[in-house]
């Protein structure tokens, strides 16, 4: 067993076409209910000219994908429980549309054994191969407890 099944370059992708139910899902779920994203008349005045998809909902289907990787050392059988740290550098580089495909690949990019974490380039794209979204995901792989004999 190892703490972590993991390289640099390892990578995982999700793909996932965002509906319209998507949109009011999470809307509903945060309470995010800004115009932007459930309002057509509202942005049928903007530069995008129709509804956006929520920026956090594309990070979670970073995290979507995170959770990919971490099922692939699984299956290799870690030793330890993988858990976020968190996001950096998030940016929403261009709007995704009701009924877009967005491809999000997480990529391995650094590896600290001894503080057992990894750090990932997040990368969003939609179908057209256009960058929506990037981030950096940081992954802290906790040593596990030991069962105690009682």
């Amino acid at each position: 067993m190892t703490a972590m099944h993991a390289k640099v370059g390892d990578f995982v992708k999700f793909s996932k076409t965002v509906g319209e139910s998507d949109i009011y899902l999470f809307a509903g779920l945060t309470g995010d209910l800004s115009p932007n994203h459930v309002d057509d008349e509202f942005m049928s005045h903007s530069i995008y000219g129709k509804r956006i998809a929520h920026g956090a909902l594309m990070i979670g289907f970073m995290s979507t994908a995170s959770t990919r990787m971490i099922e692939e050392s699984l299956r290799k059988g870690i030793d330890s429980t993988p858990v976020s740290l968190g996001y950096d550098g998030i940016r929403f580089l261009k709007p995704v549309y009701i009924n877009d495909t967005v491809t999000v690949t997480y990529t391995i990019s650094e590896i600290d054994a001894h503080r057992r974490r990894t750090l990932a380039d997040v990368e969003v794209k939609n179908q057209r191969g256009e960058l929506v979204a990037v981030g950096k995901h940081h992954l802290k792989w906790t040593e596990n407890v030991k069962q105690r004999a009682v």
